[in-house]
């Protein structure tokens, strides 16, 4: 099954449609690359994604574990390269609410973070700093 549709909107813009729920989204290069910085770069949703696919996978294991996770937040630090241009380093910076997880829990969900599908299948040269905060 197709999993989007991509459309050069002109201007350094892409939209996107998430064919199965039909949500879109919206791509602008970045100001230091030509664009306008209106929305997302292409290289800001790679680095969000890691975020998203780690938070994702955690709450998962959070469910089966009844740990509560909720409100937990990330910010993503997004370092560029030049030469050639490219994402050099994401830095994923967790905030957990003030609940009072166990050695056993927070272990689990590190190893958790370090293994979802998007830190697994970026490349080996893209460092990813990750940082709990409990």
């Amino acid at each position: 099954m197709k999993t989007s549709k991509i459309i050069y909107a002109g201007n350094l813009r892409t939209e996107a449609v998430h064919l199965h729920s039909g949500n879109s989204i919206i791509t602008d290069a970045p100001i230091d690359n030509n664009g306008k910085g209106e929305a997302f770069s292409p290289t800001d949703l790679l680095a969000t994604s890691l975020g998203c696919c780690m938070l994702t996978v955690m709450g998962i294991v959070a469910q089966r574990h009844s740990i509560n996770m909720d409100n937990t937040q990330i910010e993503i630090t997004k370092i560029m390269e030049s030469n050639p241009r490219r994402v050099s380093e994401i830095i994923v910076e967790f905030s957990f609410p003030k609940n009072n997880y166990s050695d056993k829990d927070k272990q689990l969900l590190e190893h958790t973070a370090y293994t979802c599908p998007v830190a697994k299948s970026l490349s080996s040269e893209l460092k990813q700093t990750v940082i709990f905060n409990y």
